[in-house]
Order: structure tokens, then C-alpha cells, then sequence
């Protein structure tokens, strides 16, 4: 960056309408090929990017509220840069998807489209990302859980039939790895700090591992572009979750969670659009700007 300081990169002629990825950096994605592989299904492919893409939005959404609310100064800024990697993450994504749609003409939905003009029912992020934190210690353990999950399966994404996905992949790893790093870092502080923190944090994972299930079942979207090269089974990277979070949580001296998993209706959970009723309240506060002024340029 050729700025003498920040703000001369926010100027009309330098904002290039990429803030997530950057302000004054290249497109991430500057030459990858945006075909459609031959023999993927275009609507398939949208909904499983904008299903990633729902889960890294809701939870960077999670996160800005801890921007004055963490317990120290350092420690708003690095749950702040968190929340800006999966907004960069989601926007990738969501653009993906609306490239996808109606069969790879680039004239689908666009970013603004999937974030704020959609109702709850729409979105397509599991529940661990959209419950709000009770403490410090809830919020450790949900960011443990669901990076340590994200992580497996965008390493894996990284050899998707689908050339963006992958490059979206490659470029969130090194991401995902900072995100389990600094939860795994905190589990062991706060589980192997005062009897406090330890109850703190052990309770934390027991309301988290309530839908660690959920992270884990196969949906048919994904079923059907597994076979094409494209999508990452998630049951297929359990054992890798369960591996690093019974050394995280060892080191941290506390136990993997007995709890049973919180149920869906008739079966159905995030993937499927039902959700808690914390989604609701959520987007409400996400979109409400946006729907009060549709016309608006962001």
C-alpha cells in the first residue's frame, strides 16, 4: 500500500468496495478461473457456498459485540481482525454464489442480497454460530469448536473440482489456523487458570457441544457435489475435530462434555433454515440499516 496513512485508503478514489478483504489490497481472487466446472450443478454449488458463507457472516456478527465488551483492549482487536476474516471469508463466498446462479451468467444475487434482504428461514448457517454468549468463556468455546470444525473442512476444500472454491479455501486457512489457535490458547488459560475461569470455561463448552452434532451432518447438497469433486463430506473430518480438541481441552486439564444434542424440528436444524430464536434478534440488528434504505450504495 502506497498510503502515507490509513485514511488516505478510504478516499472516493482509492475505496475499491472490498473493506473485508483489505482496503487498497488486489481482489484475492484476481485471476482464478469463475467457470463452472463442467458437470456441476450451478444451484447446488450457490446454495453450498452461501451455507459457508451464512456461517462465517453470523458469527463475525457474534463477534463485533465483544469490540467493547472483552476483558482486555488486545483482546477486542484480535476477536475484531476474527470477525473481519470471516466477513472477507463471507463475502468471497456469497459472491461465488451469485455467480453460480442461473447457470453461471454472473447475474445472480449479490453480496447485499445474501446478507440483508433475506428472512431467517433463508439462511443456511448451522445454530452454534448464531447463539449469543453468555460470558467470556462461552465465547472461547464456541470459537474453539466452530474454528477447529471450519478449519478441517476448508483445508480440505482446498482440493475442490471447483477452481474459486479452492482458491477461497487456500486463502482462509491460514486464517482459520490464527482463529483455533487463539481460542485453543485462551481454552488452556482460562481451564488451567482459577477455579472460576475453569467452571467458566467448562461451562462454556457444555452449552457449545450441545450442537457439535449438527456441525457433522451430511447434507444432501453437499452429498450430491461430494460426488463431483466440488464439496467436503463434514462427517468425514470428525476425527480430526475430535483429535485436536482432546489435546486442547487435556492441556487445558477439563474433560470433553457430556451432554445430549440440542434438538431440531422433525429433524431439521440451521442447514435446513430453522434456527433459535436468538436468529432472529439477530439479523433484525444486522439488517435493519440496509432494509430501512434498500436503495443505498454500501
Amino acid at each position: 500500500m502506497a498510503f502515507d496513512n490509513v485514511y488516505e485508503a478510504i478516499t472516493e478514489d482509492n475505496d475499491d468496495a472490498r473493506w473485508a478483504f483489505g482496503t487498497g489490497f488486489d481482489d484475492p481472487l484476481s485471476g482464478v478461473d469463475a467457470t463452472v466446472p463442467s458437470g456441476v450443478d450451478h444451484d447446488a454449488l450457490a446454495a453450498y457456498c452461501v451455507m459457508l458463507a451464512d456461517d462465517a457472516l453470523v458469527l463475525s456478527q457474534r463477534l463485533q459485540r465483544w469490540c467493547t465488551r472483552a476483558p482486555e483492549l488486545e483482546e477486542e482487536v484480535a476477536l475484531a481482525n476474527i470477525g473481519l476474516d470471516l466477513l472477507g471469508q463471507a463475502r468471497m463466498l456469497y459472491s461465488r454464489a451469485g455467480h453460480a446462479e442461473g447457470g453461471g451468467s454472473g447475474r445472480g444475487r449479490t453480496e447485499d442480497d445474501y446478507a440483508y434482504f433475506r428472512d431467517e428461514q433463508e439462511f443456511r448457517n448451522v445454530r452454534l454460530a448464531e447463539l449469543p454468549d453468555a460470558d467470556f468463556g462461552e465465547l472461547i468455546a464456541r470459537l474453539l469448536v466452530l474454528s477447529t470444525w471450519r478449519l478441517a473442512v476448508f483445508a480440505a476444500l482446498t482440493d475442490s473440482a471447483d477452481p474459486v472454491l479452492s482458491a477461497i479455501a487456500a486463502k482462509s486457512v491460514p486464517e482459520l489456523t490464527y482463529h483455533r489457535d487463539y481460542a485453543a490458547q485462551w481454552t488452556v488459560r482460562l481451564g488451567d487458570g482459577t477455579e472460576y475461569s475453569r467452571q467458566r470455561m467448562a461451562s462454556g463448552l457444555d452449552s457449545a457441544w450441545r450442537y457439535v452434532g449438527e456441525l457433522f451432518a451430511t447434507h444432501p447438497v453437499e452429498t450430491s457435489l461430494m460426488e463431483c469433486g466440488v464439496a467436503v463430506d463434514p462427517a468425514g473430518v470428525r476425527a480430526e475435530f475430535d483429535d485436536v480438541l482432546a489435546q486442547v481441552l487435556d492441556a487445558a486439564g477439563l474433560a470433553i462434555p457430556e451432554v445430549g444434542n440440542a434438538s431440531g424440528v422433525a429433524g431439521r436444524a440451521g442447514r435446513d433454515g430453522v434456527h433459535t430464536e436468538a436468529m432472529g434478534y439477530l439479523l433484525a440488528e444486522m439488517q435493519s440499516v440496509a432494509r430501512a434504505h434498500p436503495q443505498a450504495t454500501w
